[in-house]
């Protein structure tokens, strides 16, 4: 599925017209600080390049979030990731600044819940949170989430959260 929305926002499959955006996303320090650090044009370059290999892959991915109008709000999406030498499904999401606070982050999080565990029927999703980003993990607690354990990933101490298919069909009920 190339498109998703909620109530307030549409999203796109990732494409090569949003390395703009991705670039200066990923350039604010205040966003990267809890995605491993500022990424350089480059980097982001290659970012963009091996999600749009995953979704040719897979079939599902990141999405540009925007608002009805176009304005950017970031990217999220669901994708593989391994924790701890362990296969996983992530749930993975990144705003630009002006969108704190709005509730993008949940609206976006229940969306693609719901697409994952329904509409993929993928068993679980994980989300991986630095321990100290409390506003990314209070955003998973929101959607189903549970909290699971402390691991290490990418170097930093995360929690990992975790939300299954069944626990997505009983909130869902």
């Amino acid at each position: 599925m190339d498109r998703l929305a909620t109530a307030r926002l549409i999203a796109e499959r990732l494409d090569e017209r949003d390395l703009p955006d991705l670039v200066a996303l990923h350039l604010d320090p205040d966003v990267s600080r809890y995605l491993g650090g500022i990424r350089s044009v480059e980097a982001t370059g290659a970012y963009l390049a091996a999600n749009l290999v995953h979704w040719d892959r897979y079939g599902f991915g990141l999405w540009i979030w925007r608002t009805p109008d176009g304005v950017f709000v970031g990217r999220a999406g669901i994708r593989p990731l391994t924790v701890e030498g362990v296969p996983e499904i992530e749930i993975a999401y990144a705003l630009v600044r002006d969108a704190w606070g709005r509730g993008y982050a949940g609206e976006i999080a229940e969306r693609l819940v719901e697409h994952a565990l329904r509409r993929l029927a993928l068993p679980s999703l994980v989300g991986v949170v630095m321990i100290d980003h409390g506003a990314s993990r209070r955003v998973l607690e929101r959607a189903g989430f549970a909290f699971e354990r402390e691991v290490v990933h990418a170097g930093e101490p995360c929690a990992l959260y975790r939300l299954s298919r069944l626990a997505g069909d009983a909130t869902a009920a």
